[in-house]
């Protein structure tokens, strides 16, 4: 399987090239804003591909042509204002799942955040509302489409180092989880069809992760 990896270069991103340029059985390209990222990525044997996340479909889906499945892990950041919220988690998420539809590229796992339900933008503080109403309606987008979707809805996240084990069902307690194991469970995602149509949230817990995808 050759699975683009939208946000690369975010820290989840890259872990989950990592994962995948390892397995020995898929491969990666991740799909980067500059040249001067590919560095890492090349590293690990992956291919690259240099888009612009604000800029149009057409880059995006030329990015995708060849693959097998796409993961959207990019994100605006913590510190931009709500015009990058808008411009990357909302419209970004939503133009790479129209380029999906348009290379023809069926799976598709979408990292969101950890509640986008209505109620939680309603209940989110108001500088974090934004965050939450743009990652919904890319959920909502998503779930709208015929495509082979999975979207996971990580805790907080840390850069602790993963321990191999998480809680994962339709709805946990609140908690943290370090990045390098949602990268494990995004590339478990991938490897169980079973999936797909399906989304949940996931903190740290003590089920090793392969069972905890497969209890899903």
């Amino acid at each position: 399987m050759k699975i683009l990896v939208v946000g690369a270069n975010g820290q989840i991103g890259k872990y989950l090239v990592k994962f995948i340029q390892e397995s020995g059985k898929h491969s990666a390209r991740a799909m980067i804003r500059n040249q001067e990222q590919a560095g890492y990525f090349e590293g690990l044997g992956a291919e690259t591909a240099i888009v612009d996340l604000e800029g149009e479909i057409a880059d995006i889906a030329k990015a995708a042509e060849g693959v097998d499945a796409i993961v959207f892990t990019a994100g605006s950041g913590a510190h931009t204002g709500k015009d990058k919220t808008i411009m990357v988690d909302l419209d970004g998420a939503v133009k790479t799942i129209e380029a999906a539809k348009e290379a023809g590229v069926k799976r598709f796992v979408m990292v969101s955040s950890f509640d986008t339900r209505r109620e939680a933008i309603q209940s989110a503080p108001p500088s974090f509302a934004p965050y939450v109403a743009a990652k919904h309606y890319a959920d909502e987008w998503l779930i709208r489409t015929d495509l082979d979707y999975t979207i996971v809805h990580p805790g907080a996240l840390t850069n602790e180092p993963g321990t191999g084990k998480v809680q994962a069902a339709a709805e946990v307690e609140r908690g943290s989880v370090p990045r390098e194991d949602v990268a494990h469970v995004i590339f478990n995602c991938l490897e169980d069809n079973s999936t797909i149509g399906k989304r949940f949230q996931v903190v740290a817990g003590d089920t090793p992760i392969l069972e905890a995808v497969k209890q899903l």
